[in-house]
């Protein structure tokens, strides 16, 4: 007990003794790499310089490969259609969270036409996504790009591409009754960019939603 104590004082931490062994209640994360009490000795955080920039890691890196790494183990899993189920279901909760920030923002009820898609390009543009607007007219919208969000991990991994049809899909409909989204190009496919095509029409191609 003297020593769960010593290593709770050391590290900010709140341990929890059970059957002899020490568990983590809570801690300061600044705290995990502190001084830890070994013999009797405080032993000094590690560091580990890297002048070469051998390691590259960031928070946007570690995010985009966790993403990655994610839809890579659904799809072995469960295959690429469910795996592409959960993503839209994930984009669609993030789309409706965006159609609620840009409506604020603008103080109106719905979207029009122009504002959808400007709300489109303005959100893929705050993720890094480059998306632009090739067209727009009474029936569609099209918009194409050249740099994913998730860089060079999307490639070979089109489960991905359900986050960005959802979250179109769910703003478009929510505010323009119905949306259909047909992805013709996918830098996840291989093809230089991505192209989206948000039809607001009903159809046969491409994944529906509905306000």
């Amino acid at each position: 007990m003297n020593f769960i104590k010593q290593l709770s004082d050391s590290m900010n931490c709140h341990f929890q003794a059970i059957g002899g062994l020490a568990f983590v209640k809570s801690c300061r994360l600044e705290s995990v790499f502190a001084a830890v009490p070994t013999g009797g000795k405080r032993m000094a955080a590690l560091s580990f310089p890297d002048t070469e920039g051998k390691i590259s890691r960031d928070r946007d890196q570690f995010l985009r490969e966790l993403l990655r790494e994610l839809a890579d183990v659904l799809e072995d899993r469960v295959g690429l259609d469910e795996a592409k189920g959960f993503i839209a279901r994930v984009g669609a909760r993030i789309g409706d969270k965006m159609d609620a920030e840009y409506r604020g923002l603008l103080d109106v009820d719905r979207m029009d036409l122009e504002q959808v898609a400007g709300a489109l390009v303005d959100l893929k543009a705050r993720i890094n996504g480059g998306f632009e607007i090739e067209e727009i007219s009474g029936d569609r919208i099209v918009l194409v790009n050249s740099a994913c969000p998730f860089g060079e991990y999307v490639h070979g991994r089109q489960a991905l591409c359900m986050m960005t049809s959802s979250v179109f899909g769910r703003l478009a409909a929510n505010n323009l009754d119905y949306a259909r989204i047909e992805k013709t190009e996918t830098i996840a496919r291989g093809d230089s960019r991505c192209r989206i095509v948000v039809h607001l029409t009903e159809g046969e191609i491409g994944r529906e939603y509905f306000g």
